[in-house]
C-alpha cells in the first residue's frame, strides 16, 4: 500500500522508531497546521502506531511539576 505524503527522512521509519518521533512527516508539504496534524494522524494509522493524544505530556500525578515549554 502506497502513502501519499513525503516522509520526513524520505522512507517510512520503522514502527519502533515512530513511536518515539513527534513528526513522521516532511513539514514543507503543508499548508496549515490543521492539514500536517490529519496526515500524522493517517501516516500513525498507515504504520499502525498509536496516534499522540493532546494530553500526551502531562503528568497524571496531581503534584508534578507542569510540563517544560520547548523553544
Amino acid at each position: 500500500m502506497d502513502f501519499r505524503y513525503k516522509w520526513k527522512n524520505g522512507t517510512p521509519p520503522s514502527r519502533d522508531a515512530a513511536v518515539r518521533e513527534k513528526h513522521l512527516l516532511d513539514e514543507s508539504q503543508f499548508n496549515s497546521e490543521q492539514d500536517h496534524k490529519l496526515a500524522e494522524e493517517a501516516a500513525r494509522k498507515h504504520l499502525g502506531i498509536p496516534l499522540i493524544t493532546p494530553d500526551e505530556e502531562i503528568s497524571t500525578l496531581p503534584h508534578a511539576a507542569p510540563p517544560e515549554k520547548k523553544m
